[in-house]
């Protein structure tokens, strides 16, 4: 497990194959609860490719010095992250 929220990922490989592919991150917050927001692309295999870019937002929660996923929100598509976004930026200014 980890212990540094900086460390963590939601890369994944089962039997070799990388399944789960994160791009990129974002630390929200640290300390006794973390939350971080990734942009991931998980392969299809009856495409034999990758999909198009999700985006994902996981709660960890730190016990006995290592975190553990307590939470996630899947954004489902590129549309529901800008719904998402403009949600945001009318009720924070």
């Amino acid at each position: 497990m980890v212990s540094d929220a900086e460390k963590l990922t939601i890369n994944y490989e089962e039997d070799g194959v990388l399944i789960v592919k994160e791009l990129d991150k974002v630390v929200l917050s640290k300390g006794a609860w973390a939350t971080l927001i990734f942009r991931y692309q998980q392969w299809e295999k009856a495409k034999n490719a990758f999909s198009d870019d999700r985006f994902t937002i996981r709660r960890y929660r730190k016990i006995n010095n290592e975190y553990r996923q307590q939470q996630k929100f899947n954004i489902s598509s590129a549309d529901q992250a800008r719904k998402l976004i403009d949600a945001l930026a009318v009720w924070v200014g």
